[in-house]
């Protein structure tokens, strides 16, 4: 049992699932943590588990984070508890169906949980993260950001931001001690297939990997000190080359006259 605090985690989506995960291996790792979910009940016997098996500090709140008035509560919290030390924004939603074929209160809904919440919870950490010079930013994406045809659009597209978002920030907070790692699981076995209308056992098993397994995967991706983490992804080389092929597009992306090959000729006259 691990008695040194590293500080407090806060870790969104906390009552099932990933976010449960992470609150085990946390916690054992020598965080006090800040659980937060809508399942109160599901969350207080997770604690109690965490806990007994820990001895962690263990707070929970009970949160829908597309409430305004939840989600100012934890940016409160954020920006005024000085324990806090990580972030994980691991909360939120995700759709199977086509776009044709989906409700668009619940595409709303999804951008609520899945960006703005992540972006205000993020800015309320940062500044705190940055004075202090340490701190740890984990956000839990997905292989649909960048395979956004896989599932529901709208989802690929928030967990594209999610990406960006993370990107824009390890550029941003480079040389300020802060750590900002974006995690993209493949098929994992959690509730979110139910949820989202496609039961996890409708998937091919050999791509369905464990949340025990990804977050693990996840952490030790932390300990390597990655970026960019794709637990299942055996060949570490074609993300790198990926990632290569989007830096040496970047000098090429904004110029003054269209590309040859669109022929754009201007009229003098």
């Amino acid at each position: 049992m691990n008695t040194q605090s590293t500080g407090m985690a806060v870790i969104t989506g906390a009552s099932s699932g990933i976010g449960a995960v992470y609150a085990d291996r946390l916690a054992r790792r020598g965080y006090d943590l800040l659980l937060v979910a809508r399942n109160d009940g599901a969350m207080a016997e997770l604690a109690k588990k965490v806990v007994s098996e820990t001895g962690r500090n263990i707070g929970i709140l009970a949160a829908d984070l597309t409430d305004s008035n939840d989600l100012a509560k934890l940016e409160r919290i954020l920006r005024e508890d000085s324990r806090v030390s990580l972030l994980l924004n691991n909360g939120g939603t995700g759709a199977t169906a086509p776009l044709l074929n989906s409700d668009v209160a619940d595409m709303s809904e999804m951008i609520a949980l899945n960006v703005e919440a992540v972006t205000r919870l993020t800015y309320a950490a940062v500044p705190a993260f940055v004075k202090r010079g340490a701190g740890t930013i984990i956000n839990i994406a997905s292989i649909v950001a960048i395979a956004p045809e896989r599932l529901n659009g709208v989802y690929g597209g928030t967990k594209a931001f999610v990406l960006a978002f993370s990107q824009s920030l390890r550029n941003e907070l480079g040389n300020t001690g802060v750590k900002v790692q974006v995690v993209l699981p493949g098929a994992t076995a959690t509730d979110f297939w139910k949820k989202s209308g496609k039961p996890v056992e409708q998937l091919p098993a050999e791509i369905v990997m464990s949340a025990e397994d990804m977050v693990d995967a996840a952490l030790a991706g932390l300990d390597r000190g990655e970026f960019a983490t794709i637990p299942a992804l055996a060949d570490v080389g074609q993300w790198q080359s990926y990632e290569a092929a989007r830096q040496a597009l970047l000098p090429n992306l904004s110029r003054a006259k269209p590309a040859a090959r669109y022929a754009v000729a201007r009229i003098v006259g």
